[in-house]
C-alpha cells in the first residue's frame, strides 16, 4: 500500500486552559505497559511478552481492552486482524471515548458479514454526547488475511480516519457554524469484540452462527503519540521530534485529498450528508460546508 503525506504547518501549542493538564507522551506498543482488559473472563489474551492481543467472543461473553492513559489530542495507529470467515453479528471496535452522558467519542466499528460477504466499517463522531454522524465503507482488501493499519488523528482543528495510511474520512472542527467538536474531555483508547446480531449484520437479519464459535480478532503494533492527561503540567508541544508533533495540525495534502475522493467514490456505502429522507428539514450544518 503506498503510503500519502500530509502537509505540516508549524504546530501550534494548545490554549494554555488545557495544557496545564497534558503531557506529551509516546506509547510504542507493548500491550503489558499500555493497555488493561478489562472484561471477557480470561476472553483478552496479551501474547509474546505484549507484542499481541487478542480479544474473543462465545455465546457467555465478548471480551475488551481499554489504554492506561487519557488523552486530549492524539494520533492513535493500531493494527488488526479481522475475525475470519463467518462473521455475521459480531462487532469489532477501535475507538476513543470519554465517560459520562455528554461524552465524546471517535469510532471505528467493523460490523461482520456471512462467508464471501465484505465488512462494513462504520465511522462516527460524537461531540457532548451527541452522534448521528455516520460514514460507512467496505474495504479494498479482505481484512481477516493479514494485519492492517487502523489510524485516528484527532487534533483541535479536525479528524482524520485512516485505513493504511489511507485517509477515508475527515470530520473538520466547524465549531464556528455552531457544531460541537470533542475538544475537552480526555478520551481512552478502547476496543471489543461483541455480539450485535440485533442490527449488525443486513440490518439484523442475519444472525451469529455460534458454532463457528469463539469468534477471534488481533491486534499488534499499538502506537499512541498523543497528549497525555496529567496532575504534571507540561506543553503538549513539548515532543522529541517535529514527525512525533506533526499530528497536532495534521491535514490533507494533494495527494490525501484526491485518495480520499478515491476511497470515497468507490467504497463508501452510506454518508449521513446526503440521506435527505434522514434529515428532512435540512441536512446537518457541517454537511452544507
Amino acid at each position: 500500500m503506498a503510503s500519502f503525506t500530509f502537509s505540516k504547518s508549524s504546530v501550534m501549542l494548545l490554549p494554555l486552559v488545557l495544557v496545564t493538564y497534558l503531557v506529551a507522551a509516546t506509547s510504542a506498543g507493548n500491550f503489558y505497559q499500555d493497555i488493561d482488559v478489562t472484561w471477557g473472563d480470561q476472553r483478552g489474551k496479551i501474547l509474546n511478552g505484549g507484542q499481541l492481543l487478542t480479544l474473543s467472543l462465545d455465546k457467555f461473553s465478548g471480551s475488551g481492552f481499554q489504554s492506561k492513559n487519557e488523552y486530549l489530542f492524539a494520533r492513535i495507529d493500531m493494527q488488526l486482524k479481522l475475525v475470519p470467515d463467518n462473521s455475521a453479528g459480531t462487532v469489532t471496535t477501535f475507538y476513543l471515548s470519554s465517560q459520562g452522558p455528554g461524552h465524546d467519542e471517535i469510532d471505528f466499528e467493523f460490523l461482520g458479514n456471512s462467508s464471501g460477504n465484505p465488512y462494513t466499517v462504520h465511522t462516527n463522531v460524537y461531540a457532548q454526547g451527541k452522534g448521528n454522524k455516520e460514514q460507512q465503507f467496505h474495504l479494498w482488501f479482505d481484512p481477516t488475511a493479514a494485519f492492517h493499519t487502523y489510524s485516528i488523528v484527532w487534533n483541535p482543528q479536525r479528524i482524520i480516519f485512516l485505513v493504511d495510511n489511507s485517509p477515508i474520512r475527515v470530520f473538520q472542527n466547524s465549531e464556528a457554524i455552531g457544531v460541537p467538536f470533542p475538544k475537552s474531555q480526555p478520551m481512552r483508547v478502547y476496543s471489543s469484540l461483541w455480539n450485535a446480531d440485533d442490527w449488525a449484520t443486513q440490518g439484523g437479519r442475519v444472525k451469529t452462527d455460534w458454532t463457528k464459535a469463539p469468534f477471534t480478532a488481533s491486534y499488534r503494533n499499538y502506537n499512541a503519540n498523543g497528549c497525555v492527561k496529567s496532575s504534571a503540567g507540561s506543553s503538549c508541544a513539548s515532543g522529541n521530534s517535529v514527525n512525533d508533533q506533526a499530528w497536532q495540525t495534521q491535514e490533507l495534502d494533494s495527494a490525501g485529498r484526491n485518495r480520499l475522493r478515491w476511497v470515497q467514490s468507490k467504497f463508501m456505502i452510506y454518508n449521513y450528508c446526503t440521506d435527505l429522507k434522514r434529515f428532512p428539514q435540512g441536512l446537518p450544518a457541517e454537511c452544507k460546508r
